[in-house]
């Protein structure tokens, strides 16, 4: 069934704009009792307030929803959100999407290799980052507008109202990509009375940032709003190779909004936005050194102690940089029609970031450029109609309509160190200066057996691959949802969303690693079967003498064939136990396709692989809630969620096993074509919930139980030069999340949060390190739990008030990766489970803030975040090009600092 030539792409079109927010899991009308019906006017009313007013409301659970101005609850929802206040953000110094990880147990929040690779995870599913053609199964939206891939940051919203964040799959109403969950940001809108707020920070890291906003009516009918802000900060990393600073920040955004609203039945929303980044990031250390260190030792480069891994030392012989610009603009119409209300939003939006690294993190020039330009142009429109139907019965219809395009082009590049390197690793001499004998003897020998000139192009300065990608993504989504009132309290919602994604990629990718593109096996073959041929008298470069041979010894000449085929494909190690008859000491070469880093690559379209894939799917949500009491409610769930096929947009994206056969057979498999994954199918999630909430005069909690399966769960794991991408089969976790908070008197909150996560690799038989069925996921901690509390108590006549905020993030022990596939040889995987063993991370983050807030608007405060200074490795991974080296990213060290703020 194909949507994308039918009349609803029309109207979708059409229409101004669309909103994709589980508004609809908030619409239901379940308010009978009068202390629901006091609760509702309350937070109706508060549509009106302003941001701070909100924020500082004496019920923290009530939730706005201004797209159909009406308003529920959190207890009311039947959906597991946490929700994250403007105030929370502000008095926790929460700058990005990362730190606000230690506010929800359930989420967990990575940066990668750049500024612009951010890993979301929730309930443990997730992924995205670090490859362009790979979207993300946790959905990021900033009022209603997906936003496909992410930096992270959030410091371009001043006027944040929310941050919602929903767990489990969305798919129901968010379509594809909410496979895991979603992440929500609402702002607050466009103001008709005249107010603002500056604000400026200075911290440790010589820390200053600063944002403002203004906001009031142009005429009766007409508001607006502008924002803008500078995030800047020395890095807390310190390069010893290049003497700079990294991990720093330099961050500038500008935001503008227009408001129509009339006060009848039409208001109109326009935003408009563009924030630059332009960091020297991220700093990598060195966790495990090898013998290829020595090689680095001997050429004088340099790497961190892996003992001193928290001294906050790297070591590059180039900085690191990540120019990144994102902009977009977007339109929201709401319009009512009698108890009906259609919503519109229309989005496009553009993400530029260029990056380059020193992707060896050693002072030797072994990765002279690891360049990438991507460029993602993305368009979004939904129109969607929700309103009730007599007393009971409450409904929402829509669509969505998705369609963007990414143009990426890599290089990586060897450096002028890189062949005396390789002349180390073989094991040529160590002098001064240097010398590449070993290299030059290789060079040699492989000329006289293939019949070319190799003399000085092994490992050459400049020398390595030349990538572009192209993506095309067109999908479409219709959606609905009813929700009935079967009996007072007791309501029944149906979901239902149909969608169908379509892909194409093209490649143009060369490798110029000529060392790489040689057949060392047929080599092997050549070299075994000549030495045969010279300890029988025969000349093996006189045709003329091993034809005559071949004729009078035909017997002995098959046997050389023989032994030498079989030879080619051993390694000299392998060789020595090898009973084999045949065995005359292997393949003198094998030891050397370690040093074939980037082999020739088949590119897309070809005529076995056209590049596309098309994939459609139904999800589905049943739900029942009841009103057990006017403070007490019960939910029970079931959800399936769906994210369509990605493509592998790196150098490992090779051939599936499958396909190889008729590579070869139509004659277009180029020398040493290894197979990988050109893409991953789709992600099929299920979820069983129960829920219970409840609300009361001084406290509230919220407590979710559920098993969540992943089935094809996309896995992207590095591998030290590319991306390994792979369906992981069946992962499934069972998990128990608890948040509450108590509230003794007016002016002191407690909250608290839990999560219990028990995740498991149902089947994953082909993974990069082997079969990890039935093995529990790594980097998923069992036991997560934030602690905090609030004391916002007046302290004067004048209406002056003191505000400290407190908050413990903690994280149980948990193993970082699974495995490493730089030590998985193809059969023995525990060599590379060891190999990540030890290396396991626990947080102890605790932050706090402390304010004086003057009645007339000033507040000055001061914070610090991860106070104890907590030291955590985040993630391991394969030291590139340096066999059996591993490296990682260390966590953010305390931070501190001042803030002044008025607001008015």
């Amino acid at each position: 069934m194909n949507f994308k030539n039918t009349s609803l792409r029309a109207v979708l079109l059409t229409g101004a704009a669309a909103f994709a927010l589980p508004t609809a899991a908030y619409a239901q009308d379940q308010d009978k009792d009068k202390d629901k019906d006091k609760a509702q006017a309350q937070a109706q009313a508060s549509v009106a307030d302003t941001a701070e007013e909100q924020a500082e409301s004496p019920d923290p659970n009530v939730i706005i929803v201004t797209a159909t101005k009406r308003a529920k609850t959190l207890q009311e929802v039947p959906v597991a959100v946490s929700v994250t206040t403007a105030e929370t953000i502000e008095r926790a110094q929460i700058r990005d999407l990362k730190d606000l990880q230690t506010q929800v147990p359930s989420l967990r929040v990575n940066q990668l290799q750049s500024s612009a690779n951010t890993n979301f995870l929730i309930r443990g599913f997730g992924n995205g980052a670090n490859n362009a053609g790979i979207e993300p199964s946790v959905g990021v939206f900033v009022d209603g507008v997906y936003r496909s891939r992410t930096a992270s940051q959030i410091t371009d919203l001043p006027d944040v109202q929310r941050i919602e964040v929903l767990r489990g799959p969305q798919s129901t109403l968010f379509g594809k990509n909410a496979s895991a969950g979603v992440i929500s940001i609402v702002t607050k809108e466009p103001e008709f009375e005249f107010g603002g707020l500056a604000e400026v920070s200075y911290g440790n890291y010589n820390s200053i940032v600063g944002k403002g906003l203004v906001t009031g009516p142009i005429s009766d009918s007409i508001a607006f709003s502008l924002a803008g802000g500078i995030n800047k900060r020395d890095g807390y990393l310190e390069d010893q190779g290049t003497g700079n600073d990294v991990n720093n920040r330099d961050r500038w955004f500008g935001r503008g909004q227009l408001l129509f609203d009339a006060g009848g039945p039409l208001t109109v929303r326009l935003i408009a936005d563009y924030d630059k980044v332009d960091e020297n990031c991220c700093g990598v250390v060195n966790l495990q050194q090898s013998a290829a260190t020595g090689a680095i030792f001997a050429l004088g480069g340099a790497v961190n102690d892996p003992a001193d891994r928290f001294e906050d030392e790297v070591y590059t012989n180039f900085d690191s940089s990540n120019d990144i610009e994102n902009k977009g603009i977007s339109g929201q119409i709401d319009y009512e029609l009698g108890a009906f209300t259609l919503t519109s939003i229309t989005a496009y939006r553009e993400s530029d970031l260029i990056t380059d690294q020193d992707s060896d993190f050693t002072t030797a020039d072994l990765i002279g450029r690891n360049f990438a330009d991507v460029g993602i142009d993305t368009f979004t429109q939904e129109l969607r109609i929700s309103g009730e139907i007599g007393d009971r019965l409450s409904v929402l219809l829509g669509g969505y309509y998705f369609d963007e395009s990414i143009d990426q082009s890599n290089e990586i590049l060897f450096g002028q160190d890189f062949r005396e390197y390789a002349n180390i690793l073989i094991g040529g001499p160590i002098t001064s200066p240097p010398n590449d004998f070993a290299v030059q003897s290789i060079e040699g020998t492989l000329s006289a057996l293939n019949g070319q000139d190799y003399t000085g192009q092994f490992f050459a300065a400049g020398q390595g691959l030349i990538e572009a990608y192209t993506l095309k993504n067109e999908a479409l989504s219709i959606f609905g949802q009813l929700d009935f009132e079967v009996t007072d309290g007791l309501v029944l919602t149906l979901g239902a969303n149909y969608t169908d994604d379509s892909k194409e990629i093209t490649t143009n990718v060369n490798s110029t690693d000529v060392f790489s593109g040689i057949d060392l096996i047929s080599s092997g073959q050549t070299a075994i079967f000549s030495t045969l041929l010279g300890t029988a008298g025969v000349n093996p470069a006189d045709p003329a003498q091993v034809a005559a041979f071949a004729g009078a010894n035909p017997a002995l000449f098959a046997q050389f064939q023989a032994i030498a085929a079989y030879n080619a494909t051993l390694s000299p190690d392998a060789a020595l136990i090898d009973p084999n008859p045949l065995n005359v000491g292997g393949n003198p070469f094998i030891p050397l396709q370690g040093l074939q880093f980037l082999p020739p690559f088949l590119n897309v379209p070809n005529v076995v692989e056209d590049g596309k894939t098309n994939d459609d799917d139904w999800s589905w949500t049943a739900r029942l809630a009841y009103d057990i009491s006017p403070t007490l409610n019960i939910y029970a769930s079931y959800a399936t969620g769906f994210k369509a096929s990605s493509f592998n947009l790196s150098r490992d994206s090779r051939p599936l096993q499958s396909d190889l056969a008729a590579i070869q057979a139509a004659g277009i498999a180029p020398v040493n074509l290894s197979t990988g994954s050109r893409f991953a199918g789709p992600e099929e999630t299920e979820v069983i919930e129960l829920g219970l909430k409840g609300q009361w005069d001084y406290a509230a909690g919220n407590l979710t139980i559920f098993r969540q399966k992943i089935d094809g769960f996309q896995s992207n794991i590095f591998t030290g030069t590319g991306f390994a991408l792979a369906n992981a089969g069946l992962q499934e976790t069972f998990g128990i999340e608890f948040d509450g908070n108590v509230r003794p008197t007016d002016w002191l909150t407690l909250n608290a949060a839990f999560t219990y996560l028990d995740p498991e690799y149902v089947e994953f038989p082909n993974s990069s390190i082997g079969d990890l069925s039935g093995r529990p996921v790594a980097g998923i901690s069992q036991y997560a739990m934030s602690i905090g509390g609030q004391i916002n108590k007046e302290v004067n006549s004048a209406g002056d008030r003191v505000i400290f905020n407190t908050n413990f993030y903690y994280e149980a022990p948990v193993q970082v990766a699974d495995g490493l596939p730089g030590f998985f040889d193809g059969v023995n995987q525990e060599t590379a489970f060891a190999a990540a063993r030890p290396f396991r991370r626990e947080v102890n983050e605790l932050s706090a803030s402390l304010t004086y807030a003057f009645d007339m608007g000033l507040e000055v405060s001061v914070w610090g975040r991860n106070l104890l200074d907590d030291r955590y490795i985040t993630t391991i991974f394969d030291s590139v090009a340096q066999t059996f080296s591993i490296s990682g990213y260390t966590n953010q060290p305390r931070t501190y600092g001042a803030a002044v703020k008025f607001k008015f």
